[in-house]
């Protein structure tokens, strides 16, 4: 990436260009003020973090490793508490185990956490009753209750989210780094609540298989395996809310680059990923692997520019094209879009978001996801760019924890009439814990029938 003394780039240049999904603030002067006051605190993550994780994303591109990355459609500041944390870390780790043992790579974990508080909108009022409000924008803007004071959106809400990824990242980092993650003793991330007996028996039998090997290799070394007993995690959101973004970006002198130190890993999604738009200003001029949100409204000339705009050196880790086509379209669209990058020259990760292109809603007025549609476009997806000579690296997809009922299918026969009895999202409907470790084991399943088909 080149050095910012030689680009006319910096922190706040996307100022200049048409900015979307931006909240309107009564108080300009006042959001101006918590924006500095954030810039001079201490940042949540570092710059070495941040190269750290491009250089594992540059070995998946290879085919070296897989990005697993997961986490709720959109936090909320009070889900900010020990045990909501612990339970997301717990199944990203469950699946991450899932992954490791089916595909026989390192697992790049990284959540959709510690700053997933914004969220886009398709329209930016909301009427009720014949009262128009503005639009509910996650807990970094505004409120969700119906009232002009919530509505309003609150510079506050900058800091608080500020402070909240903090908190959170910093339990994830304690609980990592004190052993939580290591992979001789899995039983420290049982989720008591996953009853299904055939998956239950599956994963006991994944653990037992990881455990037998890391035993033989560390009695036959004399050695414990380092990458066993400590994991690296990371975090992402989604790059919407820019005052917030800039707030944290910083010139670190000894990379001689712009990092921003609000999350390791940011995206831009479908809405604001406008050649000219001011997202794609502000992403450019970062150092941070970035990802971009691909859909069927993107052509190839969209997506020519954007991959040439945010890495003209085609610098390796540095760009994730996230596809989210949905079961129905990605045979006809995922195709086309390879190819279009592969007109550039360019090296990106490619990886499957089988959530978004997949949502509807049903008779009652739900949003929901069927699983059976989310596991077939993971499935399309794989043979597809097997059969192109291209490499699916990753996964992306929203999951929680808890054991909520928002998407239908799995493995319990989750049915539109069980959507009632635990449906917490106020946003997007998630992969329960049930679900998510479901999907990972079928990923880690075909993979291994992939490896063992014989070849033509």
């Amino acid at each position: 990436m080149r050095s910012p003394a030689t680009t006319s780039w910096h922190s706040a240049s996307w100022q200049t260009k048409p900015a979307q999904q931006q909240p309107v603030y009564s108080d300009p002067a006042a959001l101006e003020r918590i924006v500095a006051q954030i810039a001079r605190l201490p940042p949540v993550v570092v710059s070495w973090e941040v190269e750290a994780l491009r250089g594992k994303l540059a070995a998946a591109q290879r085919g070296e490793g897989f990005l697993l990355q997961g986490g709720d459609c959109a936090e909320a500041f009070a889900d900010c508490e020990s045990d909501t944390i612990a339970k997301k870390l717990k199944i990203l780790l469950q699946m991450s185990l899932v992954l490791l043992h089916g595909l026989k790579k390192p697992i790049i974990r990284v959540g959709r956490m510690a700053g997933q508080y914004a969220k886009p909108r398709s329209a930016d009022t909301e009427t009720r009753n014949g009262v128009t409000l503005p639009s509910y924008r996650g807990d970094l803007v505004n409120r969700p209750e119906f009232t002009p004071d919530a509505r309003a959106a609150d510079p506050e809400l900058l800091l608080r989210g500020y402070e909240r990824a903090a908190l959170t990242l910093n339990f994830v980092r304690a609980l990592v780094e004190g052993g939580f993650a290591d992979l001789h003793h899995p039983e420290y991330w049982d989720l008591g609540f996953v009853h299904h007996a055939p998956l239950k028996d599956a994963y006991q039998r994944i653990v037992r298989s990881i455990g037998d090997a890391l035993d033989f290799f560390e009695g036959i070394s004399g050695r414990q395996v380092h990458e066993a007993t400590l994991v690296e995690f990371y975090a992402s959101h989604e790059g919407l809310h820019l005052h917030y973004e800039q707030a944290q970006t910083r010139f670190i002198p000894r990379q001689n680059r712009w990092y921003n130190l609000s999350t390791h890993m940011p995206w831009i999604g479908m809405r604001t990923a406008g050649l000219d738009g001011a997202h794609v200003e502000y992403f450019r001029g970062i150092a941070n692997p970035i990802g971009v949100k691909v859909g069927p409204a993107m052509d190839a000339a969209w997506l020519q520019g954007l991959v040439t705009l945010l890495n003209p050196q085609n610098q390796p880790g540095r760009l994730t094209l996230i596809h989210r086509f949905g079961a129905k379209d990605v045979s006809a669209a995922l195709p086309k879009a390879i190819e279009a990058v592969r007109q550039t020259g360019q090296t990106v990760l490619w990886v499957c978001d089988p959530m978004h292109g997949n949502t509807e809603t049903t008779t009652g007025g739900l949003k929901t996801r069927r699983f059976e549609n989310i596991l077939k476009e993971v499935e399309l997806a794989f043979r597809i760019h097997a059969e192109l000579g291209s490499h699916l690296g990753g996964v992306h997809v929203e999951l929680t924890g808890d054991d909520v009922t928002e998407c239908t299918g799995g493995a319990r026969g989750l049915t539109d009439q069980d959507l009632q009895r635990a449906y917490r999202s106020t946003v997007d409907p998630r992969l329960n814990h049930e679900q998510a470790l479901e999907l990972a084991m079928l990923i880690a399943e075909h993979s291994r029938n992939r490896r063992a088909a014989p070849r033509s």
